[in-house]
């Protein structure tokens, strides 16, 4: 069976948030045995990424670093007009990436003990963003 839904998920602040539930709780997952689902996060300005979900210290560190990556205001961005948070944001995404692929087992995501869903949201004031599902399972 194929499934397919569209989630907006809860506008955040700047930073990376644990999204797993709030993903889990908007789809129809419960009577997939075995599956696999594909998460799609239809923006360019923010990110997905799977990691510690226990320690929000990660999360914290996520930013620094990636901050310091992809910084505001350097001097060679010509893309400018949204905004000092737009271009930095547009390469946060790239390099974190948009997209997971996840293990579905008895109705849950099947990840390892410490993992969660991240959302990098990038800019300052993002907004909702569009998440979309993609379900193959049985």
């Amino acid at each position: 069976m194929w499934l397919q839904q569209t989630i907006s998920l809860t506008a955040k602040s700047r930073g990376f948030h644990l999204v797993t539930d709030e993903i889990e709780q908007a789809i129809s997952i419960a009577k997939i045995n075995v599956g696999v689902a594909h998460i799609l996060l239809q923006h360019t300005s923010a990110s997905l990424s799977l990691n510690e979900n226990a320690d929000p210290s990660v999360r914290d560190d996520f930013e620094s670093y990636i901050n310091r990556l992809a910084p505001e205001r350097a001097p060679y961005y010509t893309h400018t007009y949204e905004g000092d948070d737009d271009m930095p944001a547009h390469l946060k995404s790239s390099l974190i990436g948009v997209s997971l692929t996840i293990p579905i087992t008895n109705g849950r995501f099947n990840l390892g003990t410490w993992q969660g869903i991240y959302l990098g949201e990038h800019r300052d004031h993002g907004g909702k963003r569009r998440v979309l599902v993609t379900i193959n399972g049985e």
